[in-house]
């Protein structure tokens, strides 16, 4: 389950940085920057249990 996180936390970064540079910044942008933060932040905190 973690690992899932993980991995959907680095989609929505690339996600997020593809937007970001092709097209203009608009609220669903950020709302993924945000969600893969918060992805990012999950695996941290619940630590490496793998």
């Amino acid at each position: 389950m973690i690992k899932a996180l993980y991995i959907i936390g680095v989609i929505l970064l690339i996600a997020w940085g593809i937007g970001f540079f092709a097209y203009s910044a608009s609220a669903i942008i950020h709302l993924l920057l945000v969600l893969a933060v918060i992805s990012f932040l999950v695996r941290i905190f619940s630590g490496s249990s793998d």
